[in-house]
């Protein structure tokens, strides 16, 4: 199990948070705080942690000084900012203090079970241990990233389109947007209009199943099992 400390000034949206990562198989809540001092006090009495859901607007300091803080005393325990700051500059100081991924308030369920899937496959990936290969290594750089798909629509959300993207990469065959949105969270319209785009940018080939009246269903495919 990966231990979990969940960090917000609010309460309620800590145990909101807390109960969206208890749903994520693999993962486990191993605590919760509401400042700075609380988070860093835990950090450091904690039986065992693995990740923190750090938000930067704390009372008492910011999430990024919680993590100047923890690299200070020696803790490479990892982060992921999810915080209602949206500038730039909390952004960037975020990525060079180590934060492995951002994730920005407010969020559905499915864009944070999409950061803590590809977390639990990085760690996968670096537990295996040994030397790497270049490929092997761009996939360690790449595991948290979520590219967008060409020409991403204004409106469409990279989370959504790569929770989709995944979705349909990791099936044994041909999936329906009713598939879709049971695997991942999202809504039948949501996964229609994200598997529509990925068919328009050349990602996903639609094929159709007829059955014996009405309209042929449509299903979509990864273009590489096409």
């Amino acid at each position: 199990m990966i231990e979990v400390l969940v960090v917000d000034d609010d309460p309620r949206v800590a145990r909101v948070n807390a109960a969206y990562v208890e749903k994520v198989p693999g993962f486990h809540v191993a605590g919760q705080a509401h400042s700075a001092l609380e988070a860093l006090r835990s950090v450091a009495t904690l039986p065992r942690l693995d990740l923190i859901l750090l938000d930067h607007y704390l009372p008492d300091r910011t999430g990024l000084e919680v993590v100047r803080e923890m690299r200070r005393r020696g803790d490479q325990t990892d982060v992921i900012m999810v915080t209602a700051a949206r500038d730039v500059s909390t952004v960037q100081a975020a990525m060079r203090q180590g934060a492995l991924q951002y994730l920005v308030k407010p969020f559905a369920f499915a864009g944070l079970r999409a950061k803590l899937e590809a977390y639990a496959e990085l760690r996968r990936t670096l537990d295996g241990g040994g030397e790497a290969e270049q490929s092997e290594v761009d996939r360690i750089f790449g595991a948290l990233s979520a590219p967008t798909e060409p020409g991403l629509p204004k409106g469409h959300s990279p989370t959504t389109a790569e929770l989709v993207r995944q979705c349909l990469m990791k099936a044994d065959g041909a999936l329906s947007a009713q598939e879709i949105a049971e695997r991942t969270g999202v809504s039948r319209q949501t996964a229609q209009r994200y598997l529509k785009l990925l068919e328009r940018t050349g990602r996903a080939r639609l094929t159709l199943k007829y059955g014996d009246a009405g309209r042929p269903e449509h299903r979509y495919v990864w273009a590489t099992r096409a």
